[in-house]
């Protein structure tokens, strides 16, 4: 194994716990916590990520990291939010972990100041640096901004939201007082429309969109839109919740003329507020002026809530400050006071059954007094007030009678509840019209909006609210997938920038569910609303028989919560959204979907003694006086708002805020990582990692870049095109050419890269006068530079021409010296020959002249033989004679010639002559001596030439047999493709589908996952809750019973062959120890299947700064082709006649190969420049046994099979493709040279000595030679 890899293993509780890796599988990996507490992990490969060296590293921005997956961004964000830096950047989008406290000096005046102007990296990250980009966007690219703030209730969007806003105000207002109103806008609204909910204790219950409008890059006015205000809980909240904060507030810090005026007590004296917890939140400071009969009997004995942000008393005092800083009057003030009090009171009055025979209800006696205050409070007749309660008035079609209908005590109680909530809607309303109203514009040439909406929602009760909040959450996140993650892909492939695709799911399917014309949930709603006598139960029961086979959509049984499984098919529906399944309990639905009152209340309400309330229904309209409750459809009003919103935010620009809630206890310093983790997942950020890892979420235009010097650049540099000015820019500036790349029309940067580049864009014109001259300067260098290498690129092919020149001369004298050295050698052999017979002839002269008797006639044989001798060398020189006819010419005379000698030593006798006759002899001799020593040389020199040739001769046969080989192997591979191709139109369609039906699986089990963890945290954060036991599903079940059958059984039920079983040390144990053959074979199979399924997933998760080859097993060429052929290769498997053509053919055979390869620093280098070494592996059978590589200035890299089994190529031989790479095979010899020159065998001795490399044919000859 990779000896102490640290890895980020999966954890339920911690999100990640890190750990080493101590076996893995075909599908899974075995991480060994370094918490001892913890049990060892096996977990898929796809949730164990590699974990950065330095451990308590923490960055500004994760996409800094060596590692950029969810494990590391967890683990980062984790360490930062334990220092008190709750902001961490991922590219340009912020995350923002809620720290339940205030965090001392992050949110000053200064601290306003020390952003303003700052490119995002710049300073550590902060929403005040989104709300800067987003105006500096909004200036240099004309075009509005949103900022979309997004998270789950109590993750802080409300306070981010507040906090960007104020920095926009303070730092780019025009001086005016409307700065301030615009900031005041914020505490009013909450006031109104944010409550103590169980997740957060100031969730806002409705959306808005602010816009702060710009007009000459100062701010002009704003606009504020809001979307589904939670009527419901007007008159009803849980356990733990609270009411709108306005009616605490005023119970709580009204002055007590106005509490008198108003008939107010402690929250407990009243319905729509005892439902919920009565407690006030306040500070220590504040409890003591908070009279006793104020308090309720519950918050004297329990004590305040406590909140940092929040204190009733005193924020009573801020909504009359903010109400006096927006201009609105205090009279105006008393009157919204005033209705917020008559809405309380309408609750406490009660009905009770009427006495006479017609049936109805009537207000009981206890309650007459609220009757009369509300009438008082809200400008109404008190009787008929009770009348509009108590009855209803019908009128037939054509008839002008009306008739009145009593109503039973359940059908007031709705009527009161529905006149509540009309009041407060309208009131609420009424609160935002105000509001913009304080901050007006004529005309803007831009603005920048901030959204801030409910976050995803999901209790154990999910009504009708919940239902519009997560569909409106649906589209938010499919908003973020298209403008992050589509839209940023389509721009990399548009400019050529080659970064990988990032597959994310689309959540369009549940959108439909929701909104499709007709068959979508809020259509089917609309027509059950409009029917006669419209059911809930009818709506659900509609609902499932139209999506019955939805995978999105099913019935509360199939919940997580046991809660949810007690209900009946008609009493709940259960949404399998993007973060999760939410089961809504459809009672009420059709009740909250409309918007409209009775006739008799509107009519009532409408002509009201009090301006502010027959103003908010001035616009409603009386449509009907039929009785029939007229339909205004909120469900289809939210869809268009909706509507209106995506396309606001689709013409903007955007940046993004996502609020992380670090803990369901709303406790600072908890960070609960698998609570963390889901948001993370669910937000689209893990997406959003896989994209940075080669993305570039920073750019500009050339011709932005180029308009910002125009007007200071000379005349000669206007000249130049934009891009060419940019890149002469940039290599003036010095950047580094990792950190950027030109595209079509733009140059993009890395994470955290602009910052860089963006100071010098915005720097003062004496700073970029001083770039200009840079750029000049850098211009005339690299022109001056193109002009010396132009000239020494001549020079240099000069040269070269007249060297070449040189060297063809060269090559032709040799040439013609070899023709004809080949042609004229016979007759320089015999004419070497002959003149040594010749330099005898001297000799023989002097003997002659010695001898006394027949002097004369010896003379004239000696004359003629050396006649005969000149006569031969002057036909060697002039004639062309055969080698056969010069060489029996030559053995005729040195026959001749020792017949001349024979005869005249035999006549000369003399004693004086005796001894120089015989020193000639001798010599003589020596001379035949050395012609036979020549001879025997000759011949040797001959016969070694001839082995030479014979040898070179027998290897080419060799290489001839082993091309022959390569191409018969090219050959049948040829027709195994043919047939492959022939197969694969048949099973491809198939492939296809198993790969939609395995994405459909992985789908669900994703899914189901998220389910069950929204589950677990929704058990935590209600305390009764209770979790369906944890139990696989059926999909997974098969999922685990496929993986082993892959992984595992050769030989049927016997354990010993179950593979799947071993751990990766055992299946090497097994290959080294065991004596069965096909049980080793078939551990090797598995034991390199578990190799490539671990390094394919190290290259999936390898570091964002590294080098994508330097950790590369083979050469480029050789991975190359596997990627290439991969699917070939996988359709070709699952025609097992055919794989098993080829299956036995290369088990038990030595291979040897040798090809080039450049090292992986150097490909990005000019081809002159690339260092190029060799790759040698032996296989033995289908698989390395060793492997080694020379890299240029490089110690030799040796690998041995067992000892370096993570550094091996894992690919099969067939994978590789060498068997087909035409000179790539080597014979044995030169492996083995190779191998032992650089110290091979020492380190395979090495190796088996220590019991570490595995048997192979390498190994077992060396073992016989150590022997």
């Amino acid at each position: 194994m990779d000896s102490g890899k640290v890895v980020w293993g999966p954890h339920p509780e911690h999100g990640f716990v890190i750990g080493t890796i101590i076996d893995i599988n075909q599908s899974s990996i075995t991480v060994k916590p370094r918490n001892n507490k913890i049990k060892a992990i096996t977990a898929s490969y796809n949730q164990v990520f590699p974990a950065e060296p330095d451990e308590k590293k923490e960055v500004d921005d994760n996409c800094a990291l060596m590692y950029l997956n969810e494990a590391t961004l967890l683990h980062n964000l984790d360490l930062r939010y334990h220092k008190d830096k709750i902001y961490t950047y991922v590219a340009n989008i912020l995350l923002a972990v809620n720290p339940y406290k205030d965090i001392k000096g992050l949110y000053t005046p200064e601290r306003i100041k020390q952003y303003k102007g700052k490119s995002l990296g710049v300073l550590p990250p902060h929403c005040y640096a989104i709300a800067d980009k987003a105006y500096r966007d909004l200036k240099v690219l004309k075009l509005s901004q949103a900022i979309i703030v997004s998270g789950e209730s109590g993750a802080g969007k409300t306070e981010n939201t507040k906090f960007a806003l104020k920095y926009i105000a303070d730092n780019f207002g025009s001086g005016d007082d409307i700065d301030q109103r615009i900031v005041q806008a914020n505490p009013l609204l909450e006031a109104f429309g944010n409550a103590k909910t169980m997740r957060n204790n100031n969730s806002s219950r409705f959306g808005k969109f602010i816009e702060i409008h710009f007009s000459k890059n100062k701010l002009v006015g704003g606009f504020i839109s809001h979307y589904l205000l939670e009527k419901s809980r007007i008159v009803s909240q849980g356990a733990k919740e609270r009411n709108y904060h306005i009616f605490y507030r005023l119970c709580c810090g009204a002055p007590d003329a106005l509490k008198a005026k108003l008939k107010l007590k402690s929250p407990e004296n009243f319905r729509y507020l005892q439902n919920g917890t009565t407690q006030y939140f306040l500070h220590k400071s504040s409890a003591k002026d908070v009279g006793q009969n104020r308090l309720s009997a519950y918050h004297k004995k329990k004590g305040a809530l406590d909140d940092p942000m929040l204190d009733d008393y005193k924020d009573f005092s801020r909504i009359v400050d903010a109400m006096k800083q927006m201009g609105i009057s205090e009279k105006d003030a008393e009157d919204l006071f005033q209705i917020v009090a008559g809405v309380l009171h309408l609750g406490n009055i009660n009905f009770e059954e009427a006495d006479g025979t017609s049936g109805g209800c009537k207000v009981s006696d206890d309650t007459k007094d609220a009757v009369e205050i509300t009438s008082k409070l809200l400008g109404l007749d008190a009787d008929a007030l009770t009348e509009a309660m108590t009855n209803r008035i019908m009128k037939s079609a054509g008839e002008e009678n009306s008739i009145k209908v009593p109503l039973n005590k359940v059908q007031s109680s709705n009527a009161r509840e529905a006149l509540a909530k009309a009041i407060y809607s309208n009131l609420f309303d009424h609160v935002v019209s105000r509001v913009n109203e304080c901050f007006p514009f004529k005309s803007s040439t831009g603005y920048i909006g901030i959204l801030d909406i409910a976050g995803f929602e999901y209790f154990e009760v999910n009504s009708f609210e919940q239902f519009c909040i997560n569909y409106c959450n649906e589209k938010l996140q499919q908003f973020f997938n298209r403008r992050v993650l589509h839209e940023e892909q389509e721009l990399y492939e548009k400019e050529g920038l080659g970064v990988h695709e990032v597959i994310y799911t689309d959540n369009q399917d549940c959108i439909d569910l929701i909104e499709a014309p007709r068959v979508g949930i809020l259509d089917i709603l609309d027509e059950e609303s409009k029917l006669p006598r419209p059911d809930d139960k009818h709506f659900t029961s509609q609902i499932h028989q139209k999506h019955k086979n939805h995978f999105r959509i099913t019935i509360p049984r199939k919940s997580q919560l046991t809660t949810h499984r007690n209900l009946r098919d008609d009493e709940g529906f259960l949404i399998r959204h993007f973060a999760g399944a939410v089961c809504y309990q459809t009672a009420k639905f059709v009740e909250k979907n409309n918007d409209a009152l009775h006739y008799s209340l509107e009519k009532l309400v409408s002509g009201s003694s009090d301006k502010l309330v027959r103003r908010l229904f001035e616009n409603t309209g009386v449509a009907s006086t039929k009785g029939k409750l007229s339909f205004i459809s909120v469900g289809n009003k939210f869809k268009t708002q909706l509507g209106s919103l995506l396309d606001k935010l689709e013409d903007t620009g955007s940046s993004f805020i996502r609020c992380i809630k670090p803990n369901f206890m709303m406790q600072e310093q908890s960070f609960l990582g698998g609570q963390i983790l889901s948001q993370l997942q669910c937000s689209g950020m893990v997406s959003v990692l896989n994209l940075m890892q080669g993305g570039f979420p920073s750019r500009t235009a050339f011709a932005e870049v180029y308009e910002t010097y125009r007007a200071i650049m000379p005349e000669r540099l206007r000249r130049l095109d934009p891009r060419l000015f940019c890149k002469a820019l940039f290599k003036a500036l010095g950047l580094n050419e990792t950190d950027f790349k030109f595209g079509m029309t733009k140059v993009f940067f890395r994470p955290g890269k602009f910052a860089e580049f963006d100071e010098l864009m915005r720097s003062d014109p004496e700073n970029m006068k001083i770039l200009i001259k840079r750029v000049q300067k850098w211009l005339a260098r690299a022109r001056w530079r193109k002009v010396q290498w132009c000239a020494l690129s001549v020079i240099k092919c000069t040269n070269k021409i007249k060297w070449r020149l040189a060297q063809y001369t060269i090559i032709q004298k040799h040439i013609r010296g070899y023709q004809t050295r080949r042609k004229h050698i016979p007759r320089i052999k015999a004419y070497a020959l002959a003149s040594k017979l010749a330099g005898q002839l001297g000799k023989m002269q002097q003997i002659v002249g010695a001898l006394k008797d027949n002097k004369k006639d010896m003379f004239v044989k000696v004359d003629k033989h050396c006649k005969q001798v000149r006569q031969h060398l002057v036909d060697i020189k002039a004639k062309i004679m055969s080698e056969q006819a010069m060489q029996k010419t030559y053995q005729s005379l040195v026959r001749s010639e020792e017949s001349l000698l024979k005869d005249l030593m035999s006549k000369k006798m003399a004693e004086e002559e005796a001894a120089k006759a015989r020193k000639i002899q001798e010599a003589m001799e020596r001379a035949r001596q050395q012609r036979i020593e020549e001879e025997r040389k000759k011949k040797e020199a001959e016969a070694l030439k001839e082995k030479k040739r014979k040898e070179e001769e027998e290897e080419r046969k060799r290489k001839a047999v082993l091309e022959a080989k390569r191409k018969k192997e090219e050959e049948e591979e040829r027709k195994r493709e043919e047939e492959n191709k022939k197969i694969q139109a048949q099973i491809e369609a198939q492939i296809s589908a198993e790969r939609k039906e395995e994405d459909r699986k992985n789908t669900i089990l994703e899914q189901e996952r998220r389910d069950r963890e929204l589950a677990m945290r929704l058990a935590q954060d209600e305390g009764q809750a209770q979790v369906v036991e944890d139990t696989t599903s059926v999909m997974e079940q098969q999922k685990r019973g496929l993986t082993a059958t892959k992984g595992g059984s050769v030989g049927g039920g016997d354990d010993k062959k179950n593979l799947s079983r071993y751990k990766f040390a055992e299946l090497r144990d097994a290959i080294n120890t065991s004596t069965d053959i096909q049980f080793i074979e078939s551990c090797r199979e598995e034991f390199h299947r578990r190799l490539k399924v671990y390094h394919l997933w190290k290259a999936k998760n390898k570091a964002s700064n590294h080098n994508a080859g330097a950790a590369q097993r083979a050469p480029k060429s050789v991975v190359d082709h596997h990627d290439s052929s991969f699917n070939a290769t996988t359709v070709a498997m699952a025609s097992k006649q055919v794989a098993a053509k080829t299956a036995g053919a290369t088990q038990q055979e030595q291979r040897y190969f040798r090809i080039p390869f450049i090292r992986p620093c150097d490909r990005s280098l000019a081809p002159e420049f690339q260092k190029r070494g060799w790759w040698y592996a032996h296989f033995d059978g289908k698989y390395i046994a060793r492997q080694m590589e020379l890299h240029p200035g490089k110690k030799p890299l040796l690998l041995v099979a067992g000892k370096d089994d993570m550094q091996l190529c894992e690919l099969s031989l067939q994978d590789t493709g060498l068997a087909h790479k035409k000179g790539a095979e080597i014979l044995p010899r030169q492996f083995e040279e190779a191998w032992n020159a650089n110290n091979g065998a020492t380190y395979m001795a090495d190796a088996i000595k220590a019991g570490v490399a595995r048997t192979t044919y390498a190994t077992q000859m060396m073992k016989s030679q150590m022997r």
